[in-house]
């Protein structure tokens, strides 16, 4: 087979790869889209992966071609995406079905062979089977929704109040939209971007907010009578809206950090004061499993993407790039604000 293969920092060769076999309990998959996440960056252009080689890729969605020994629930020509998580089953958290926090994992796509290539081979619990009228690449973003959803339930989140997305990249996008299901007043998202502002509307935002604008926090506030949000998600990871959150979290509010900062982030006595007096709860979000693994997010977002509640619009992809051109595509990251939404690996029949 044919696989998108990282050699070496910034050197992405399509090359002859060896084929992976289904062993027991395991599922071979013809990969059709792989999305590129934002820690792939990193892991090409920066020295961030574990070794070289390595094929890369854990955002994907495919046909089920092959299934080994002992596979009763996965079917060859299932439509399947890919929970990448191998958590070891054994520790204390695993036993108490906190997954995401296992800390002797494995990972498709970053520790063992990932989707950018032909095909890949996941074990059946891995495997999401989803509704066949589900576009490839709308299921190729099942892990980025479930991302989203796993957030949604660490802040405890409930229907009926204000809700402020800050960060309308995918995971924003999807967060909002899960938000808008389980029953809020209002939800409004935050960029910085009035084209990725334009898409959250069409998602369904009840109201968006351009932070480049001057007098865009008193425009936020004003949305809730003054009182700020009840729950708040920071997806995007930048150090100004952690900085946001704080601000605009009303009393006894929720507040999340789904996205990862890069830089150091610091914080003053004035707004660290805003947690303290607003008495509001801060928890971070990591992955998106549960029990029985993989999770409820994986089957709810199979469910409302089937149904169309959880909406997909073209505007989450920037570009479909052959697999053939996965180093070209790499290269794109490397020009800053060029890239607006999802580059989509595809495997052209």
């Amino acid at each position: 087979m044919k696989a998108a293969v990282v050699c070496a920092n910034e050197d992405v060769q399509y090359l002859d790869y060896e084929e992976p076999t289904p062993g027991p309990g395991e599922v071979k998959v013809k990969v059709k889209c792989s999305g590129i996440c934002g820690s792939d960056i990193p892991r090409v252009l920066h020295n961030g992966v574990h070794f070289y080689p390595i094929v890369l890729g854990h955002e994907f969605s495919g046909d089920v071609v092959e299934v080994g020994e002992g596979v009763t629930k996965v079917k060859v020509g299932d439509h399947v995406s890919g929970a990448p998580l191998k958590p070891c089953m054994k520790c204390d958290d695993c036993q108490n079905g906190n997954f995401s926090l296992c800390k002797h994992y494995s990972f498709i796509g970053s520790r063992e062979q990932g989707s950018n290539a032909d095909y890949v081979v996941i074990p059946e619990q891995n495997a999401v089977v989803y509704d066949p009228s589900i576009p490839y690449e709308q299921a190729a973003m099942f892990e980025p929704a479930t991302v989203a959803i796993h957030g949604v339930f660490q802040n405890d989140y409930q229907g009926g109040q204000y809700v402020a997305v800050l960060g309308g990249g995918t995971i924003g996008m999807f967060t909002m939209q899960w938000c808008k299901i389980f029953g809020s007043k209002k939800v409004v998202v935050f960029d910085i971007s009035d084209e990725r502002l334009e898409l959250a509307k069409r998602l369904g935002a009840d109201e968006v907010v351009n932070t480049t604008k001057e007098n865009f926090m008193e425009e936020a506030m004003a949305i809730t009578g003054g009182k700020g949000y009840g729950f708040v998600f920071e997806t995007a990871g930048q150090v100004p809206t952690m900085h946001m959150a704080f601000e605009l979290a009303g009393n006894k509010s929720h507040v999340c950090f789904i996205g990862t900062p890069h830089v150091n982030l610091e914080f003053t006595p004035a707004m660290w004061e805003n947690m303290n007096r607003k008495e509001f709860k801060l928890t971070g979000s990591w992955m998106s499993y549960s029990a029985p693994f993989p999770g409820k997010e994986w089957d709810l977002t199979a469910h409302y993407f089937a149904t169309g509640q959880l909406k997909f619009d073209k505007g989450f992809i920037y570009k479909m790039v052959p697999m053939s051109q996965a180093q070209e595509a790499f290269q794109m990251f490397k020009t800053p604000g060029l890239v607006q939404g999802k580059v989509m690996l595809v495997n052209e029949d």
